[in-house]
């Protein structure tokens, strides 16, 4: 019994879409590196007036006692340039506003597309350049999410960053917008368009229509057999 092309491909990404999610899962500081070093150049370069520095690695902290849970070394340290009251009760004291986030959050792109050029069928050297590019257009499309919600930590959620953003003149708007767009839209739909983008001919022949299943008969050559035969 011969399978489908599109059988074969769905059955082939059920057994390559877990293990990738697991080699990502497994690996998670390495795919995050490169994602916070964009992340990092793209903020202290551009916007110099709001963030000082970004830290490979950051602490997890519990907020209501403030002890320290765990270190991550997938996560980032963002070092921002408002000062901001650190004590609620009592005398006012002053520092820089410092946070952390975790970048894998935008990342499960990476292991879906993997999974999906896995199940592909295709040459090895396909399968390598497919990739390597889908890894640098996700990293960037990671960081932009990443990007979005230091935008996102720094103006909606800190009194003192909202006013340093007003004093920017940057819009509050276009960061909730930009969060959303980072956070929902581009890691599921990135990976798939890139995929089709990257396997038109393997699309084309799933969605192909099946050939005709049989030749009709031809009846007067039929007649004029069965007319020799007597």
């Amino acid at each position: 019994m011969t399978i489908s092309p599109l059988r074969r491909f769905m059955l082939a990404a059920v057994l390559w879409l877990p293990f990738a999610f697991f080699l990502w899962f497994a690996f998670r500081a390495p795919f995050a590196w490169p994602v916070i070093q964009i992340a990092k150049l793209a903020l202290l370069h551009v916007w110099p007036g709001l963030y000082l520095d970004v830290i490979v690695g950051a602490d997890e902290i519990n907020q209501a006692t403030g002890q320290l849970i765990a270190h991550h070394s997938d996560w980032m340290q963002v070092n921002s340039n408002v000062i901001y009251n650190a004590v609620k009760d009592g005398a006012p004291k002053y520092a820089f506003f410092d946070f952390a986030l975790n970048p894998m959050i935008y990342g499960y792109s990476v292991p879906l597309f993997a999974g999906l050029v896995m199940a592909t069928p295709l040459e090895k050297w396909q399968r390598f350049a497919q990739i390597g590019v889908g890894l640098v257009a996700l990293w960037l499309v990671q960081a932009f999410g990443v990007v979005a919600e230091t935008f996102k930590v720094l103006g909606l959620q800190l009194a003192e960053g909202t006013a340093k953003m007003h004093e920017l003149g940057y819009s509050l708007e276009v960061v909730a917008l930009a969060y959303q767009f980072g956070y929902l839209i581009l890691p599921p739909l990135v990976p798939a368009a890139l995929w089709i983008l990257l396997n038109r001919p393997f699309i084309e022949e799933l969605t192909r229509p099946p050939a005709a299943a049989a030749v009709e008969p031809n009846h007067e050559t039929a007649v004029e057999t069965r007319q020799q035969g007597k």
